[in-house]
């Protein structure tokens, strides 16, 4: 298989951050990561150009312009225009291409990304208790960022092949009363309550008002934000951010736990986004592990099958470097 002529631009794009790298030799890691704000910049070639502006004055005489690049988007991938899920930017991928001055523009899934990143993650990227994903069939990786990503993963033809969708989007599902009431508390607000409506970024206000509802009656005058929401909770100084983490962690499970039994991900489930490692040792005293279980007759087949964090944010530019040296997307 020909290589696509380096340097590459690599880029995954969520509805907070616009994160970019560089590879510029076969086989090389990801270099010059970037990260930039998606609110400080009109649109995704603004940010693109931004960062090669930078990166360009910093190599100096070895700077080279990009031949090829992929862009992971937080966004479903239907046609030439892509529309952000969770952000304003959208772009026509055949005119980001022209104003890049590129051969070639791959643009995936960051989900897809993700997922082909996982089989070069090392442990020391790995957050676990008890054995570590075996990466030998089939895989699942569930992330929590400012919106909540689903993919799967399975070997083909020798090679690695992702499985993107919207799963985030489904309906979720109570494990108990209280979480019942919770989610009628959140339907009040929205028609369909989807995981990504709690299990997110953007879902942990509405997650907690919810709780709050449930639990006193009435929703906090002010939202709060996820950051004081996650801050609190940790602390133990608000009962109700507390019960709020709890109650994240929990559904997050049964909800991993539904992904993992859908995929047949037995050789396990990744836990993603920027969320869940914030929460430390918490997550892994939380429900999460009994809920992913809880399956009635299929707890057994869920037992076996390992949960490990990523710790990093910046794995999905490999899979976008993946999906060069594939061709893909």
């Amino acid at each position: 298989m020909t290589i696509a002529a380096l340097p590459w631009l690599v880029a995954d794009i969520g509805g907070t951050n616009a994160r970019f790298g560089w590879v510029d030799a076969p086989g090389a890691p990801v270099a010059h990561v970037r990260s930039l704000s998606v609110a400080e910049h009109a649109q995704p070639d603004d940010a693109a150009a931004a960062y090669l502006r930078e990166l360009s004055a910093a190599m100096g005489q070895q700077w080279r312009a990009p031949r090829h690049a992929a862009f992971a988007v937080a966004s479903p991938i239907t046609g030439d225009r892509v529309a952000f899920t969770n952000s304003p930017w959208q772009f026509s991928r055949s005119a980001l291409q022209a104003s890049l001055g590129l051969d070639s523009l791959a643009v995936v899934n960051d989900f897809e990304a993700l997922a082909l990143a996982l089989p070069q993650l090392t442990p020391a990227q790995l957050i676990a208790q008890g054995p570590l994903p075996t990466n030998d069939g089939p895989m699942a990786v569930v992330g929590p960022g400012t919106g909540l990503g689903v993919a799967g993963l399975i070997r083909h033809g020798g090679q690695w092949v992702a499985i993107p969708g919207e799963g985030g989007h489904a309906t979720l599902a109570a494990g108990n009363d209280f979480e019942a009431a919770v989610i009628a508390a959140a339907r009040r607000q929205f028609e369909h309550v989807s995981a990504e409506r709690l299990l997110s970024g953007i879902g942990l206000p509405v997650l907690h008002g919810a709780v709050a509802q449930v639990l006193l009656g009435e929703a906090p005058e002010a939202p709060l934000s996820t950051e004081d929401i996650v801050a609190r909770g940790l602390a133990g100084s608000d009962p109700v951010c507390r019960k709020t983490l709890d109650t994240f962690c929990a559904l997050l499970g049964s909800f991993a736990g539904n992904v993992a039994l859908t995929l047949g991900a037995r050789s396990g489930v990744y836990i993603a986004g920027g969320i869940v490692p914030r929460l430390g040792e918490r997550f892994f005293a939380s429900a999460f592990r009994e809920r992913f279980e809880a399956k009635g007759r299929y707890r057994d087949y869920l037992r076996a099958v390992p949960v490990a964090v990523v710790a990093e944010t910046h794995v999905a530019l490999a899979g976008a470097a993946a999906v060069i040296a594939g061709q893909r997307g």
